[in-house]
């Protein structure tokens, strides 16, 4: 495939469908990114062909725009000194100058389409280059965010799994049946007093009643 074709394969490509459709994007861009910078090379050691070209042909141009002055004026001395027929050699020679000069010129004018043509093809690729470099970076990155929520979520597994989360649970089992039995404890305690405070309350009651009825039936006796 030739330099153009492949540039315009690039530039008319669409990166994002390209990369939603491939089985691995990162190393597709990779090959995109590499294919890009080959070209590139290419095509700037193209325009810096056509530029010595153009030098080459630019100079060219001067020496036969230099010539055609220099065959008119050794005409025109031909004619001052009475030879014509050295006028005509001369002037022959002008313009085969002029003729060359002009052709020149439209090599010239060539080269420098050509030059800009270059500039601007070198441009759009170097931004499409740019835009698949940071489609890299981002790939790059999320291959490696990706990579460490796997390692954490494989470790957060494994955690739920091993043998020491096993036997903290039953540690903690342990603990709250322990305190389950200290609040039974305090449960039982608290009974107890209860029913002695009772105990207690029902004596003082039997004692203040029988007061009562010994003064009333002291207060009958005297009536």
């Amino acid at each position: 495939m030739g330099i153009f074709s492949r540039f315009r394969d690039i530039i008319n490509s669409n990166l994002n469908a390209m990369l939603e459709k491939a089985e691995d994007p990162e190393k597709l861009i990779k090959l995109m990114i590499q294919e890009m910078e080959d070209t590139l090379v290419e095509l700037k050691a193209s325009c810096a062909g056509a530029m010595a070209n153009r030098t080459r042909v630019s100079r060219a141009h001067e020496a036969a725009a230099g010539n055609v002055d220099k065959w008119e004026k050794k005409a025109r001395l031909a004619i001052e000194k009475g030879r014509e027929d050295l006028a005509r050699e001369a002037l022959l020679e002008k313009r085969a100058c002029q003729e060359e000069a002009t052709n020149r010129e439209k090599e010239v004018e060539h080269f420098d389409n050509l030059i800009t043509q270059y500039q601007k093809d070198i441009q759009q690729l170097e931004d499409k280059l740019e835009t698949a470099r940071n489609k890299h970076r981002i790939l790059v990155q999320r291959h490696i965010h990706a990579g460490h929520r796997k390692t954490a979520q494989s470790k957060i597994r494994h955690a739920d799994s091993s043998d020491a989360f096993v036997r903290f649970e039953q540690f903690e089992s342990r603990i709250d049946r322990m305190e389950a039995d200290a609040d039974l404890i305090n449960y039982r305690g608290s009974n107890l007093e209860d029913e002695f405070s009772k105990m207690e309350t029902d004596e003082l009651i039997e004692k203040e009643l029988e007061s009562m009825k010994e003064s009333m039936k002291e207060k009958g006796d005297n009536a």
